[in-house]
């Protein structure tokens, strides 16, 4: 199996739109969510999001868009796109660039391209209203590619000319963790020297809202009382939307060209809990085990952890399981767990690569990240060390974790390279 390389990063996100802004934002536990203008509505028991901010996409006409002009998108593009697919190609050029790829370096057979999304819920019910309403005549003819949960692989698959293997992947919160896990298999296997993985969401009304039929979202107006993981008082997540995108390379591909790595994508696991549809199981016994095999992949044990980047979202079934996951894989270890989702809010099938990147940001720049509004540590976590602030701690190996829906379970190794 050969080592697999991460060499660019680019980040759309609540608390930051590129590297700079991601990394202070983290280590001063800036959060980027407030209360989002859609959810004023009297009848709308949600009020806040991680908002991405420059962008103006609500509008369902790529024309009304505004987003940073260092951006520049022909409307022809724009017609097949997505909110998130506008941000996934924001972070995608910064990933590109922060590597150093060439054109021929992103297109060419050794090359694959690997997403996750939902889709487009806000695009998908306005175009099939604007076709009940008047005639599939007049719908428009990129509506399916705008809005169903392939429409990254079909706007960048070719835009970027991929010609490497090419996938999409929907298991809920674990969308993205999937798509770098196989990637790093495509990799270390040597079926591919480099991927491009991004994961993406919308984040508005349509992809959020849906989420409090099943009261898993924090009716809390203020920040602080809404995302608060792992603490006693914690009563649901926040959404956000956004994109992040990782190059991967095999070490050669990388070498051959100069490339500096910026962390080692070192191994991962995954498992299936075999419990609910929407609840994780309560003794974390699906998580333990994506845990030990990432461990296996990896070569690394557990005491060699320093950092945790946890999957946390500050809901109170989600976050007991983890803990009593971490508590038993972990044994008498004690490195420095957070859930930076208190900061970004949850970003559904993006958060596991948004999370990856983050994991990535405090190998870089050598800090480890608090969790934010964390007043009292929930007793079930009691023995674990969850950090409510930052700490200048400068990790050398950190695992992210994610679960998703129908009990996906990825977890993913990264160490200095």
């Amino acid at each position: 199996m050969g080592r697999v390389l991460v060499t660019g990063v680019g980040f759309i996100s609540s608390i930051g739109n590129d590297w700079d802004q991601v990394t202070q934002n983290l280590r001063e536990l800036n959060t980027g969510i407030e209360p989002y203008p859609l959810f004023a509505d009297d009848h709308i028991p949600i009020k806040l999001s991680g908002t991405i901010k420059d962008f103006k996409v609500d509008s369902t006409d790529p024309e009304d868009w505004e987003y940073p002009r260092e951006y520049k998108l022909p409307m022809a593009y724009l017609r097949s796109m997505s909110p998130h697919a506008l941000y996934s190609h924001c972070a995608l050029e910064q990933a590109i660039r922060s590597a150093g790829l060439t054109e021929a370096e992103v297109s060419n057979p050794q090359t694959g391209f690997y997403t996750a999304s939902v889709g487009s819920p806000k695009l998908l019910n306005h175009h099939l209203n604007w076709m009940f309403e008047n005639g599939v005549e007049r719908l428009s003819p990129k509506a399916i590619v705008t809005t169903i949960s392939g429409t990254l692989n079909f706007n960048f698959v070719a835009k970027l000319k991929i010609k490497g293997t090419s996938c999409g992947f929907t298991s809920a919160c674990a969308s993205s963790g999937h798509a770098l896990g196989f990637a790093y298999d495509d990799i270390a296997t040597g079926r591919q020297d480099r991927m491009i993985v991004v994961g993406a969401e919308d984040g508005n009304v349509e992809t959020i809202l849906p989420f409090a039929a099943m009261r898993a979202l924090s009716s809390e107006s203020e920040p602080e009382k809404a995302a608060c993981p792992f603490d006693v008082s914690r009563n649901g997540f926040v959404g956000t939307g956004g994109a992040t995108a990782l190059i991967l390379e095999s070490e050669e591909a990388a070498k051959a060209r100069g490339a500096e790595p910026l962390a080692e994508f070192a191994g991962w696991g995954q498992s299936s809990d075999g419990y609910s549809t929407v609840l994780p199981e309560p003794s974390g016994d699906g998580l333990i085990r994506a845990m030990e095999i990432a461990n296996n992949s990896s070569g690394v044990n557990p005491d060699e952890i320093d950092y945790v980047n946890a999957h946390a979202p500050s809901t109170v079934h989600g976050d007991l399981a983890e803990m009593k996951a971490l508590e038993a894989f972990l044994g008498d270890s004690k490195p420095r767990i957070s859930s930076t989702k208190s900061l970004t809010g949850h970003g559904l099938s993006l958060s596991s690569i948004l999370e990856a990147g983050i994991s990535i940001v405090s190998l870089v720049e050598g800090f480890c990240p608090g969790t934010a509004h964390l007043r009292e540590i929930d007793p079930a976590g009691a023995n674990l060390n969850i950090l409510k602030e930052t700490s200048d701690y400068a990790p050398q190996v950190v695992l992210s974790n994610s679960s998703g829906f129908g009990g996906a379970n990825v977890s993913l190794i990264f160490r200095k390279p």
